[in-house]
Protein backbone atom coordinates (compact mmCIF):
# COMPACT_ATOMS: atom_id res chain seq x y z
CA UNK A 1 0.00 0.00 0.00
CA UNK A 2 1.37 3.47 -0.70
CA UNK A 3 0.26 7.04 -1.02
CA UNK A 4 0.37 8.96 -4.55
CA UNK A 5 2.73 12.70 -4.50
CA UNK A 6 2.09 14.24 -6.95
CA UNK A 7 4.04 17.83 -7.80
CA UNK A 8 3.86 19.84 -11.04
CA UNK A 9 3.19 17.49 -13.59
CA UNK A 10 3.24 18.26 -17.08
CA UNK A 11 2.33 16.80 -20.57
CA UNK A 12 2.75 17.73 -23.29
CA UNK A 13 1.94 16.25 -26.82
CA UNK A 14 3.30 16.84 -30.04
CA UNK A 15 2.04 19.87 -31.64
CA UNK A 16 2.12 21.86 -28.36
CA UNK A 17 -0.83 19.90 -26.83
CA UNK A 18 -0.91 20.61 -23.13
CA UNK A 19 -2.98 16.82 -21.72
CA UNK A 20 -1.69 18.16 -18.51
CA UNK A 21 -1.01 21.71 -16.93
CA UNK A 22 1.21 21.90 -14.01
CA UNK A 23 -0.41 19.61 -12.08
CA UNK A 24 -0.58 18.97 -8.36
CA UNK A 25 -2.15 16.06 -6.26
CA UNK A 26 -2.15 13.95 -3.45
CA UNK A 27 -3.79 10.90 -2.92
CA UNK A 28 -4.22 8.73 0.60
CA UNK A 29 -2.53 5.42 1.37
CA UNK A 30 -5.54 3.13 0.36
CA UNK A 31 -7.86 5.47 -0.65
CA UNK A 32 -10.20 4.89 -3.61
CA UNK A 33 -9.55 8.10 -5.42
CA UNK A 34 -11.32 8.99 -9.15
CA UNK A 35 -10.38 11.11 -11.52
CA UNK A 36 -13.84 12.62 -13.49
CA UNK A 37 -14.57 14.31 -16.21
CA UNK A 38 -15.07 14.80 -19.81
CA UNK A 39 -13.48 13.42 -22.41
CA UNK A 40 -10.38 15.14 -23.27
CA UNK A 41 -9.95 16.67 -19.97
CA UNK A 42 -6.60 14.97 -19.25
CA UNK A 43 -7.60 12.29 -17.19
CA UNK A 44 -6.30 8.99 -19.27
CA UNK A 45 -2.93 11.02 -19.57
CA UNK A 46 -2.40 11.40 -15.87
CA UNK A 47 -3.53 7.61 -15.26
CA UNK A 48 -1.36 6.68 -17.67
CA UNK A 49 1.46 9.18 -16.75
CA UNK A 50 1.71 7.68 -13.03
CA UNK A 51 1.76 3.75 -14.74
CA UNK A 52 4.59 5.18 -16.34
CA UNK A 53 3.22 4.36 -19.64
CA UNK A 54 3.80 7.82 -20.17
CA UNK A 55 6.84 10.26 -19.50
CA UNK A 56 6.47 13.13 -18.08
CA UNK A 57 7.33 16.47 -20.00
CA UNK A 58 7.81 18.10 -16.70
CA UNK A 59 6.98 17.60 -12.78
CA UNK A 60 7.42 14.29 -10.70
CA UNK A 61 5.43 11.59 -9.54
CA UNK A 62 6.13 9.40 -5.85
CA UNK A 63 4.18 5.94 -5.23
CA UNK A 64 4.96 5.72 -1.51
CA UNK A 65 8.46 6.62 -0.70
CA UNK A 66 10.09 6.60 -4.23
CA UNK A 67 10.23 9.26 -6.77
CA UNK A 68 8.82 6.62 -9.47
CA UNK A 69 9.03 9.55 -12.03
CA UNK A 70 11.62 8.23 -14.21
CA UNK A 71 11.16 4.23 -13.41
CA UNK A 72 9.84 1.73 -16.22
CA UNK A 73 6.04 0.91 -15.76
CA UNK A 74 7.03 -2.70 -14.10
CA UNK A 75 9.44 -1.47 -11.68
CA UNK A 76 6.95 0.85 -10.41
CA UNK A 77 4.68 -1.69 -8.48
CA UNK A 78 1.71 -0.54 -9.88
CA UNK A 79 -1.18 -2.58 -12.07
CA UNK A 80 -3.55 -1.07 -14.64
CA UNK A 81 -7.08 -2.32 -15.25
CA UNK A 82 -7.82 -0.99 -19.08
CA UNK A 83 -11.29 -0.46 -20.53
CA UNK A 84 -11.03 -3.32 -22.99
CA UNK A 85 -9.45 -5.17 -20.37
CA UNK A 86 -6.76 -6.61 -22.52
CA UNK A 87 -7.09 -10.16 -22.08
CA UNK A 88 -4.91 -13.01 -23.88
CA UNK A 89 -7.24 -14.55 -25.75
CA UNK A 90 -4.95 -17.73 -26.64
CA UNK A 91 -4.37 -17.67 -22.79
CA UNK A 92 -6.65 -19.50 -20.16
CA UNK A 93 -8.21 -17.63 -17.31
CA UNK A 94 -5.74 -19.39 -15.19
CA UNK A 95 -2.55 -18.28 -17.44
CA UNK A 96 -4.41 -14.57 -18.07
CA UNK A 97 -4.40 -14.23 -14.29
CA UNK A 98 -0.92 -15.77 -13.83
CA UNK A 99 0.67 -13.74 -16.10
CA UNK A 100 2.01 -10.70 -14.05
CA UNK A 101 3.29 -13.84 -11.99
CA UNK A 102 4.87 -15.08 -14.84
CA UNK A 103 7.24 -12.18 -15.61
CA UNK A 104 8.47 -11.84 -12.48
CA UNK A 105 9.54 -15.45 -12.73
CA UNK A 106 7.68 -17.44 -10.15
CA UNK A 107 7.45 -20.87 -10.27
CA UNK A 108 4.68 -22.15 -12.30
CA UNK A 109 3.12 -24.59 -9.59
CA UNK A 110 3.23 -21.45 -7.13
CA UNK A 111 1.99 -18.94 -9.27
CA UNK A 112 -0.78 -21.46 -10.71
CA UNK A 113 -2.05 -21.90 -6.86
CA UNK A 114 -2.19 -18.14 -6.26
CA UNK A 115 -4.43 -17.75 -10.05
CA UNK A 116 -6.31 -20.27 -8.65
CA UNK A 117 -6.78 -18.71 -5.10
CA UNK A 118 -7.45 -14.90 -6.26
CA UNK A 119 -9.73 -16.82 -9.20
CA UNK A 120 -11.68 -18.25 -6.62
CA UNK A 121 -11.81 -14.87 -4.50
CA UNK A 122 -13.51 -13.52 -7.66
CA UNK A 123 -16.17 -16.03 -8.17
CA UNK A 124 -14.06 -17.86 -11.15
CA UNK A 125 -14.40 -21.20 -10.11
CA UNK A 126 -14.99 -23.68 -13.14
CA UNK A 127 -13.87 -20.86 -15.50
CA UNK A 128 -10.11 -21.11 -15.18
CA UNK A 129 -9.50 -23.09 -18.40
CA UNK A 130 -12.01 -21.11 -20.64
CA UNK A 131 -10.56 -18.70 -22.76
CA UNK A 132 -11.75 -14.94 -23.05
CA UNK A 133 -13.35 -15.62 -26.13
CA UNK A 134 -16.39 -18.22 -23.95
CA UNK A 135 -16.24 -15.80 -21.36
CA UNK A 136 -19.29 -12.85 -20.43
CA UNK A 137 -18.64 -9.51 -20.03
CA UNK A 138 -18.76 -9.62 -16.41
CA UNK A 139 -16.54 -12.38 -16.12
CA UNK A 140 -13.87 -10.79 -18.37
CA UNK A 141 -13.87 -7.89 -15.98
CA UNK A 142 -13.67 -10.27 -12.65
CA UNK A 143 -10.52 -11.95 -14.83
CA UNK A 144 -8.90 -8.55 -15.33
CA UNK A 145 -9.29 -7.35 -11.86
CA UNK A 146 -7.95 -10.66 -10.41
CA UNK A 147 -4.94 -10.44 -12.92
CA UNK A 148 -4.55 -6.76 -11.13
CA UNK A 149 -5.35 -8.54 -7.81
CA UNK A 150 -2.77 -11.30 -7.84
CA UNK A 151 0.63 -9.59 -8.23
CA UNK A 152 -0.63 -7.55 -4.68
CA UNK A 153 1.03 -4.41 -6.20
CA UNK A 154 0.94 -1.13 -3.83
CA UNK A 155 -1.51 0.93 -6.13
CA UNK A 156 -4.48 -0.37 -8.63
CA UNK A 157 -4.99 1.82 -11.82
CA UNK A 158 -8.78 1.58 -13.15
CA UNK A 159 -8.88 3.28 -16.90
CA UNK A 160 -13.23 3.04 -17.07
CA UNK A 161 -13.28 -0.51 -16.50
CA UNK A 162 -16.99 -0.50 -16.27
CA UNK A 163 -17.45 0.98 -19.28
CA UNK A 164 -18.52 -1.88 -21.65
CA UNK A 165 -20.75 -3.64 -19.55
CA UNK A 166 -24.67 -3.48 -19.56
CA UNK A 167 -25.98 -1.09 -16.88
CA UNK A 168 -27.31 -3.81 -14.71
CA UNK A 169 -23.79 -5.59 -14.64
CA UNK A 170 -22.28 -2.47 -14.25
CA UNK A 171 -24.41 -1.79 -11.07
CA UNK A 172 -23.20 -5.18 -9.98
CA UNK A 173 -19.35 -4.19 -11.19
CA UNK A 174 -19.57 -1.15 -9.33
CA UNK A 175 -20.83 -2.97 -5.87
CA UNK A 176 -18.35 -5.58 -6.09
CA UNK A 177 -15.67 -3.50 -7.26
CA UNK A 178 -16.01 -1.44 -4.30
CA UNK A 179 -16.25 -4.01 -1.76
CA UNK A 180 -13.05 -5.82 -3.14
CA UNK A 181 -11.11 -2.42 -2.87
CA UNK A 182 -12.18 -2.06 0.76
CA UNK A 183 -11.03 -5.69 1.54
CA UNK A 184 -8.09 -5.27 -0.26
CA UNK A 185 -7.20 -1.80 1.04
CA UNK A 186 -5.24 -0.99 -1.57
CA UNK A 187 -4.52 2.59 -3.17
CA UNK A 188 -6.94 2.65 -6.26
CA UNK A 189 -6.47 5.30 -9.15
CA UNK A 190 -10.35 5.20 -10.71
CA UNK A 191 -10.71 7.06 -14.35
CA UNK A 192 -14.05 7.48 -15.33
CA UNK A 193 -16.40 9.85 -17.06
CA UNK A 194 -19.58 8.94 -15.65
CA UNK A 195 -20.26 11.04 -12.41
CA UNK A 196 -22.83 8.75 -11.25
CA UNK A 197 -19.93 5.70 -11.34
CA UNK A 198 -17.47 8.45 -9.04
CA UNK A 199 -19.94 9.75 -6.34
CA UNK A 200 -21.01 6.04 -5.78
CA UNK A 201 -16.91 4.28 -5.57
CA UNK A 202 -14.59 7.14 -4.43
CA UNK A 203 -13.25 8.36 -0.85
CA UNK A 204 -12.58 11.88 -3.15
CA UNK A 205 -12.92 12.87 -6.30
CA UNK A 206 -11.10 15.05 -9.16
CA UNK A 207 -13.14 17.12 -11.25
CA UNK A 208 -10.43 17.87 -14.36
CA UNK A 209 -11.24 20.00 -17.48
CA UNK A 210 -8.41 21.01 -19.63
CA UNK A 211 -5.85 19.39 -17.77
CA UNK A 212 -6.67 20.98 -14.44
CA UNK A 213 -8.27 19.81 -11.23
CA UNK A 214 -11.58 22.22 -11.21
CA UNK A 215 -12.74 20.94 -8.11
CA UNK A 216 -11.24 17.90 -5.13
CA UNK A 217 -13.54 17.36 -2.62
CA UNK A 218 -15.86 14.01 -1.15
CA UNK A 219 -18.30 13.30 -3.24
CA UNK A 220 -21.21 15.10 -1.02
CA UNK A 221 -18.81 18.10 -1.17
CA UNK A 222 -18.85 18.22 -4.88
CA UNK A 223 -22.44 17.42 -5.11
CA UNK A 224 -23.46 19.82 -2.71
CA UNK A 225 -21.26 22.50 -2.96
CA UNK A 226 -19.55 22.33 -6.75
CA UNK A 227 -17.20 24.88 -6.16
CA UNK A 228 -17.63 26.21 -9.93
CA UNK A 229 -20.24 26.17 -12.90
CA UNK A 230 -18.63 23.64 -14.62
CA UNK A 231 -18.76 21.24 -11.91
CA UNK A 232 -22.02 22.33 -11.43
CA UNK A 233 -22.87 21.70 -14.85
CA UNK A 234 -21.02 18.16 -14.85
CA UNK A 235 -22.52 16.28 -11.49
CA UNK A 236 -25.80 15.18 -11.31
CA UNK A 237 -27.76 12.96 -12.68
CA UNK A 238 -30.26 15.96 -13.88
CA UNK A 239 -28.68 19.20 -14.93
CA UNK A 240 -28.18 21.93 -11.87
CA UNK A 241 -30.60 24.85 -12.60
CA UNK A 242 -28.33 27.94 -13.10
CA UNK A 243 -30.50 30.96 -13.61
CA UNK A 244 -29.17 34.87 -14.35
CA UNK A 245 -29.98 36.84 -11.52
CA UNK A 246 -29.13 40.27 -9.79
CA UNK A 247 -28.47 41.14 -6.33
CA UNK A 248 -30.69 42.93 -4.22
CA UNK A 249 -30.86 43.92 -0.76
CA UNK A 250 -30.98 41.00 1.13
CA UNK A 251 -31.05 38.68 -1.66
CA UNK A 252 -31.43 38.20 -5.49
CA UNK A 253 -34.15 38.62 -7.91
CA UNK A 254 -34.99 35.87 -10.84
CA UNK A 255 -36.66 36.94 -13.59
CA UNK A 256 -37.92 40.11 -11.54
CA UNK A 257 -38.69 37.87 -8.46
CA UNK A 258 -37.15 38.08 -5.07
CA UNK A 259 -35.32 35.00 -3.13
CA UNK A 260 -32.99 35.63 -0.32
CA UNK A 261 -29.77 34.47 -0.30
CA UNK A 262 -26.88 35.14 2.43
CA UNK A 263 -24.27 35.68 -0.01
CA UNK A 264 -22.45 39.36 0.21
CA UNK A 265 -23.32 40.60 -2.87
CA UNK A 266 -23.20 44.50 -4.28
CA UNK A 267 -26.65 45.87 -4.96
CA UNK A 268 -27.29 45.45 -9.03
CA UNK A 269 -24.68 42.84 -9.17
CA UNK A 270 -25.22 39.81 -11.91
CA UNK A 271 -24.68 36.64 -10.94
CA UNK A 272 -25.65 33.08 -11.66
CA UNK A 273 -27.99 30.98 -8.79
CA UNK A 274 -27.44 27.40 -9.16
CA UNK A 275 -30.30 25.44 -7.29
CA UNK A 276 -30.32 21.04 -7.98
CA UNK A 277 -33.57 20.26 -9.48
CA UNK A 278 -33.81 17.76 -6.14
CA UNK A 279 -33.78 20.88 -4.02
CA UNK A 280 -36.26 22.69 -5.43
CA UNK A 281 -40.12 22.37 -4.49
CA UNK A 282 -42.95 22.52 -6.64
CA UNK A 283 -46.62 23.18 -5.60
CA UNK A 284 -49.78 24.73 -6.99
CA UNK A 285 -49.81 26.79 -3.66
CA UNK A 286 -47.93 30.50 -4.01
CA UNK A 287 -44.19 30.15 -3.31
CA UNK A 288 -41.29 32.11 -4.34
CA UNK A 289 -40.96 32.12 -8.44
CA UNK A 290 -44.02 31.35 -10.50
CA UNK A 291 -44.04 29.41 -13.49
CA UNK A 292 -45.91 27.56 -16.27
CA UNK A 293 -45.57 23.06 -16.50
CA UNK A 294 -43.55 23.01 -19.84
CA UNK A 295 -42.41 19.27 -20.07
CA UNK A 296 -43.00 16.22 -17.76
CA UNK A 297 -40.38 13.45 -17.77
CA UNK A 298 -40.56 10.43 -16.14
CA UNK A 299 -37.65 8.67 -14.30
CA UNK A 300 -38.92 5.82 -12.35
CA UNK A 301 -39.94 6.82 -8.78
CA UNK A 302 -39.78 10.41 -9.84
CA UNK A 303 -40.37 12.69 -12.43
CA UNK A 304 -37.96 15.49 -13.78
CA UNK A 305 -40.51 18.38 -14.43
CA UNK A 306 -39.60 21.68 -16.40
CA UNK A 307 -40.97 24.65 -15.70
CA UNK A 308 -41.07 27.99 -17.82
CA UNK A 309 -40.64 31.11 -15.83
CA UNK A 310 -41.05 34.15 -18.19
CA UNK A 311 -38.59 32.35 -20.66
CA UNK A 312 -36.34 30.57 -18.02
CA UNK A 313 -36.84 27.29 -17.96
CA UNK A 314 -36.03 25.50 -14.47
CA UNK A 315 -36.11 22.27 -13.12
CA UNK A 316 -37.82 20.55 -10.29
CA UNK A 317 -37.84 16.62 -9.30
CA UNK A 318 -41.17 15.84 -8.01
CA UNK A 319 -42.51 12.61 -6.60
CA UNK A 320 -44.08 10.35 -9.09
CA UNK A 321 -47.25 10.27 -7.68
CA UNK A 322 -46.85 13.99 -7.78
CA UNK A 323 -46.46 15.21 -11.23
CA UNK A 324 -48.44 18.30 -12.51
CA UNK A 325 -49.62 18.44 -15.85
CA UNK A 326 -48.30 20.21 -18.70
CA UNK A 327 -49.73 23.76 -19.02
CA UNK A 328 -50.03 24.05 -14.99
CA UNK A 329 -49.50 26.99 -13.17
CA UNK A 330 -46.96 26.04 -10.17
CA UNK A 331 -44.54 27.53 -7.91
CA UNK A 332 -41.22 26.97 -7.31
CA UNK A 333 -39.59 27.38 -3.46
CA UNK A 334 -35.79 26.59 -3.23
CA UNK A 335 -35.42 24.32 -0.39
CA UNK A 336 -33.50 26.19 2.54
CA UNK A 337 -30.04 26.11 2.82
CA UNK A 338 -29.69 24.53 -1.15
CA UNK A 339 -29.00 28.13 -2.95
CA UNK A 340 -25.99 28.75 -4.40
CA UNK A 341 -24.13 31.85 -5.81
CA UNK A 342 -21.92 31.80 -8.33
CA UNK A 343 -19.52 35.20 -9.23
CA UNK A 344 -17.75 35.23 -12.71
CA UNK A 345 -17.96 31.29 -13.06
CA UNK A 346 -16.83 30.94 -9.30
CA UNK A 347 -18.93 29.59 -5.85
CA UNK A 348 -19.27 32.96 -3.94
CA UNK A 349 -22.04 31.07 -1.12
Amino acid sequence: MAAIEIAGLTKVFPGNVRALDALDLSIVDGEFFALLGPSGCGKTTLLRTIAGLESATEGTVHIGARNVTALPPGARDVAMVFQDYALFPHMTVEDNIGYPLRIRRQPKASRSAQARGVGSQLGLDGLMARRPAALSGGQQQRVALARAVACHPSVFLFDEPLSNLDARLRLEARTFLKRLQRELGVTTVFVTHDQAEALALADRIAVMEAGRIRQLGTPREVFGKPANTFVANFIGSTPMNLLRAVAVPGGVEISGHPLPVSADLADGEKVTVGIRPEYMNLSVAPGAIPGVVSIVEHLGTSSLVTVDVEGLLVGAVVPEDAEPEPGAQVWLTPAAGRVLVYRDGELVA
